[in-house]
């Protein structure tokens, strides 16, 4: 099993696995982020599933990359006999999702070992193979998948083997593809077609990003890696691909992120609009729309990829977990807590829309009103915050903020696009709530606002305040908030997001540093006119990003590595946005793009 920072990613924009980099693909969600349809060594041992193409011999060296501005992924090895590059790729979805892995030979001769364990429903379910017409064929339940290639396999200890040689300018080709058990088995594909079609997909889609300069190649890479975790037929963009990588090696903080938050809908919007992709973002849109329909008093904080609202956690316990780590979850618990920075999230996420003149619903103001009368009967109640804390609710400052958020936002899209709307009423709430934070979560003696009324902790979410607006960064309590951040809240150069404090004397820190919350931080010093700093900042995260550019959730910088769910979608937005940030703060001529539409 791989450490963390040693996968990369291949999907298809409805799927995804994690290849490590010796050549094993630990992790994969058939047909879909959320399916239960998984092989799932990642999250335990090996004998819980892998596909696994590499030499038989020790390799004298291994180096990957992503083939250009693509999501197709080659791992070179080189051992005694000669070399060969392993191809990793899923063509754009046509009917079956596909994995295609090409082995070239470079130089000399190799000797390769496939190893195929099919393992569903989180390593429970074996399932039954057959050969059919040169094809091999696994069905358990639900699921089938079909393995295609020329090299003659066998059966061994319930696993599938292939032993194969590979000379300089051959190429050996497998296909595994999914599908339904009831229906025909899928239609075979061209390999060498196939990778054409995927690179020119890929092409094509990261020519349409309209930033260049100092942190074009960054931007693109993390905007690859959103695109691969955006769900085609709906536009939803998962949290993560997978679930129960924990925050802690060996601890018990592991969820599972296969879900589409819309607490990330504005950093989303933002970071798409100001990368040139406006289709991608009114489909985010457009989802976030369709999600929270309904109910005010029933919206959630996540949904599915398909919108789904039962989101019930369930715990895995075959499974080892992830070097140790446990539980295994399944499902996340915290759809039903009332965090009200969601509502300020939504509001303002289709006010951004608004102003970047994407067309929106003619529905979409209803849903707002309707929210927005809701919220003016719970804004001043407890509840569970940003990080979702699964004790008692709490008045969290962020969360009382953003409900701020909602109604400035709301106010601004009235005043400016002529919508009808209670603007008195509107306008009285949104001063009461903003007099409600200075007055409770702001603690004058120490000249910093805090995680919650009443306490005497932060929270790195204090450092969005003065990008959403609620006051200028120049204001003494802005600058006073950060600076007592910057004192309490870091760890080795990285920012965490609860306070540390909290814990007894001598207790273990609960988790790493949450990566986004430094990005958020090197913003704070952009608005605040220190873009060096910002640098600095956005340099050393950038600089523990894993050899293809991906980043995790959080980063322990004492055993100098990534935890955390991997690839983290938010970790990848908050790069996108701070690279905006610092290179319009360098022209000096431009608004920081970071700053939201006020």
């Amino acid at each position: 099993m791989s450490r963390i920072e040693d996968y990369a990613l291949i999907g298809d924009c409805e799927t995804a696995a994690l290849v490590g980099r010796n050549g094993s693909i630990d992790w994969l969600c058939w047909p879909a982020f959320d399916s239960d349809a998984c092989f799932a060594a990642i999250l335990g041992t090996h004998r819980n599933g892998r596909w696994l193409v590499a030499p038989s011999e020790d390799a004298t060296a291994i180096s990957r990359r992503y083939l250009g501005d693509t999501l197709i992924l080659e791992t070179r090895f080189e051992t005694k006999s000669g070399a060969v590059a392993l191809i990793d790729f899923m063509p754009p979805r046509g009917k079956a999702s596909d994995i295609v892995r090409l082995v070239r030979g470079l130089e000399g001769a190799v000797k390769m070992r496939m190893e195929l364990v099919l393992r569903f429903g989180f390593g429970v379910d074996i399932p039954w193979v057959r050969r059919i017409d040169h094809s091999l064929q696994a069905i358990a339940g639900q699921d089938m998948t079909v393995l295609r290639t020329p090299v003659k396999t066998r059966g061994e200890d319930l696993t599938t083997v292939s032993e194969f040689e590979v000379k300089a300018g051959e190429t050996v080709p497998f296909v595994l593809t999914y599908g339904p058990s009831h229906l025909n088995p899928p239609e075979s594909i061209d390999p060498e077609t196939a990778l054409r079609e995927t690179e020119k997909f890929w092409e094509e889609w990261c020519s349409h990003c309209t930033r260049d300069g100092p942190y074009h190649d960054l931007i693109v890479r993390s905007l690859i890696t959103l695109k691969a975790l955006t769900f085609g037929p709906t536009g939803g963009i998962v949290a993560a691909p997978t679930t129960s990588l924990p925050e802690k090696l060996g601890g018990s903080r592991n969820w599972d992120y296969r879900f589409c938050w819309l607490r990330d809908a504005t950093f989303t919007l933002l970071a798409l609009m100001n990368s040139g992709y406006t289709e991608e973002a009114s489909a985010w849109h457009n989802w976030l729309l369709r999600a929270a329909a309904g109910s005010p008093a029933n919206m959630q904080i996540m949904y599915g990829i398909w919108g789904q609202r039962r989101l019930l956690e369930w715990e895995a316990g075959w499974l080892d977990g992830y070097e140790g780590a446990q539980p295994v979850r399944v499902g996340n618990a915290a759809h039903a807590q009332l965090q009200l920075d969601v509502y300020g999230e939504l509001i303002d996420a289709f006010h951004q829309s608004r102003m970047a003149k994407l067309r929106l619903d003619e529905e979409s103001w209803a849903l707002e009103c309707a929210v927005l009368d809701h919220l003016a009967e719970v804004w001043d109640h407890p509840d569970h915050g940003i990080w979702e804390r699964r004790g008692e609710p709490k008045h969290y400052v962020f969360s009382k903020v953003m409900t701020w958020v909602a109604f400035d936002r709301a106010i601004k899209s009235a005043e400016t696009f002529g919508f009808k709307a209670p603007l008195l009423h509107w306008r009285t709430l949104r001063e009461a709530i903003h007099r409600d934070v200075c007055n409770r979560g702001f603690d004058a003696e120490e000249n910093t606002f805090v995680e919650s009324y009443g306490s005497k902790l932060l929270d790195a979410s204090l450092l969005l305040l003065p990008g959403v607006g609620f006051l200028p960064p120049e204001d003494p309590r802005i600058r006073g908030t950060i600076a007592a951040v910057e004192k309490h809240m870091m760890r080795d150069g990285f920012v965490l997001r609860h306070d540390p404090r909290e814990l007894a004397s001598g207790q273990p820190p609960l988790e790493g540093a949450f990566l986004a919350c430094s990005l958020w931080l090197a913003d704070a010093y952009v608005l605040s006119g220190d873009p060096d700093k910002a640098q600095v900042l956005f340099d050393r995260v950038v600089g523990i990003a894993n050899d293809v550019g991906l980043l995790a959730e959080e980063y322990d910088s004492g055993a100098k590595r990534q935890t955390g769910n991997f690839p983290q979608a938010l970790t990848h937005i908050a790069l996108v946005n701070t690279a905006h940030n610092l290179s319009a703060a360098r022209q000096k001529s431009e608004k920081p793009a970071m700053q939201r539409s006020k």
